[in-house]
């Protein structure tokens, strides 16, 4: 499946074999790193496209406000993604190293003690985001339309947190077994049916930024159905088939893989519970700046996630290939493969930077309707400053990938929290106060992008994720 030609393949495996000409990967990584990557990619592609489009519809058919409104909300639905992700790293490593050491009869109790922890941790916050919606976006801003927008958008989606967290699940069980296309097929498509239903709720029924909400939900709902007759059945038509089965009525509530889960995951959790977390503060920051610079940050901010979507493949390459090569007891070719998919995905990136420094007029402009409900001149800028600092996205991406797939995820968690709350959120804010002024926003995006780089690259570089990679492995659970 992974030899049909697409963009995305093709684009990946020209920069990777431009770089084995002088050495600096292998060409065999570079087909097994291209195989698992580029469907994530893809899924990236297509996912990060739907949130763009949603900014892009509610800002078409209802104005600014509406942009601003969703653009505040996300850091509540991102939370979902933080608890979801950080158990899915853990999932990950688990998964990776069962597989590469062929242990396929732990997979199944691996698998259900993930989605039970998710659903455990994902559920009370549905629940609070749709009790209190106003009051919680009210905390970001004092805008009436933009507190009204955002409080719809956050009710609604609300129901779809727990299907989010069990989606991230399910994706990082494939890829941990070395079948990236089977979740690129289930969560490009989920992104595709969302934008349809909701052009259809936006715009053919009216609901505004609830209609976008209402088909974040129920495409999510639908994606993690997919998954759990996958698991359930092994395979469907166009897919592979999963190595275990797995039973939904056996045991979830298994203490040492729930421990391992939680080890594994908390420090995850919290990395990317900093990024959420920040962006609180950071959108009220935002907004003291101006009601037509909060949209123009917004739409930035989509554009940044479009370029960051090379992570999304690189990462997970990373840690299931590290992973397969721990599980297999060869610590050597693990940590070549970390630094040869450093290389690779700095290289990915900034091919993509370039593509997308040439268009963004083009670009931004898409995203307005209405250009006096918005500072075209400032996103533009803005989506400047992210092409040059999104780059290092590839060296944090990547090595803390390889750093997750070891157990060893503590430093990417500090790098994170160093790079939001040491960069991001001071430079923000002197620009909102002093004269440093939007300069500052624009530096966001560098401290943002290459402070986590520095940090997680040197932990790489220390080679210590091997030792501690041994706690969690196969004989380390038959020996406890």
């Amino acid at each position: 499946m992974s030899a049909i030609p697409n963009p995305v393949r093709l684009t990946l495996l020209a920069v990777g074999y431009a770089l084995a000409r002088f050495d600096l990967v292998s060409e065999e990584r570079i087909r097994r790193t291209v195989d698992l990557s580029w469907p994530r990619i893809v899924t990236g592609i297509a996912r990060m496209s739907k949130n763009a489009v949603d900014v892009a519809m509610v800002g078409t058919a209802v104005g600014g406000a509406a942009i601003g409104g969703v653009g505040l909300a996300g850091p509540y639905w991102g939370l979902a993604f933080a608890l979801g992700g950080g158990i899915a790293a853990g999932t990950i490593a688990l998964v990776s190293q069962r597989y590469g050491a062929e242990a396929y009869d732990e997979l199944a109790q691996a698998i259900r003690s993930s989605a039970f922890l998710t659903v455990a941790l994902t559920l009370p916050l549905a629940a609070l985001f749709f009790a209190f919606p106003r009051e919680l976006i009210g905390l970001l801003s004092n805008d009436p339309p933009t507190v009204r927008h955002g409080a719809a958008y956050l009710k609604w989606v609300a129901l779809g947190v727990p299907f989010a967290g069990l989606n991230l699940i399910g994706s990082r069980i494939f890829i941990g077994a070395d079948d990236a296309w089977t979740p690129m097929v289930v969560r490009a498509g989920g992104a595709a049916t969302n934008i349809g239903l909701n052009a259809l709720f936006i715009f053919g029924f009216g609901m505004g930024a609830a209609g976008a909400a209402l088909g974040t939900v129920l495409s999510n709902a639908l994606a993690t159905c997919v998954f759990a007759v996958l698991l359930s059945a092994r395979r469907l038509p166009g897919t592979r088939e999963f190595p275990a089965t797995v039973n939904p009525v056996g045991s979830y509530l298994h203490r040492e893989t729930l421990s391992d889960l939680v080890t594994i995951s908390l420090p995850v959790i919290g990395r990317n519970s900093v990024w959420t977390i920040a962006r609180f503060p950071l959108l009220a920051i935002v907004a003291m700046f101006g009601p037509l610079i909060l949209p123009a940050y917004i739409v930035a901010r989509r554009i940044f996630g479009l370029l960051n979507t090379p992570g999304w493949g690189f990462g997970l390459a990373a840690s299931s290939l590290v992973g397969q090569e721990l599980g297999a007891g060869d610590e050597a070719s693990a940590e070549t493969y970390g630094h040869e998919i450093v290389r690779y995905a700095v290289a990915t990136y900034v091919v993509a930077a370039v593509l997308v420094f040439a268009f963004t007029e083009p670009i931004v402009h898409l995203f307005v309707n209405d250009p006096a409900e918005i500072d075209i001149g400032v996103a533009v800028w803005l989506v400047y400053a992210s092409c040059v600092a999104v780059v290092g996205r590839g060296v944090t991406s990547a090595a803390a990938g390889a750093l997750d797939a070891s157990g060893d995820t503590r430093w990417p968690f500090y790098s994170q929290a160093l790079g939001m709350f040491g960069g991001v959120i001071p430079l923000a804010y002197l620009g909102a106060t002093t004269s440093l002024g939007l300069l500052g926003l624009g530096l966001t995006f560098f401290a943002e992008s290459w402070i986590p780089a520095a940090i997680n690259y040197y932990r790489f570089s220390t080679g210590k994720w091997k030792s501690i990679s041994r706690e969690f492995r196969p004989d380390a659970a038959a020996d406890d």
